[in-house]
């Protein structure tokens, strides 16, 4: 559902910023902002999870945590 959302966000987002796109008010380029912001709140933290879930190179090799 994160993805998704972040997908759709993303593509008005590039519609926004397009070379001939319509100008939006403060207040329309703010509410874009803050929902990027979340969006990539949210791609940082699955991303950091996932990562944690990742064994490092040197714990593989050595088979020690």
């Amino acid at each position: 559902m994160q993805l998704d959302m972040g997908e759709e966000l993303l593509e008005y987002a590039r519609g926004v910023v397009a070379p001939g796109a319509k100008m939006l008010s403060a207040a329309e380029y703010r509410w874009l902002a803050c929902r990027l912001t979340e969006a990539l709140t949210d791609a940082l933290r699955v991303a950091e999870s996932r990562g944690q879930r990742i064994a490092d190179p040197q714990e593989r090799a050595t088979g020690h945590a």
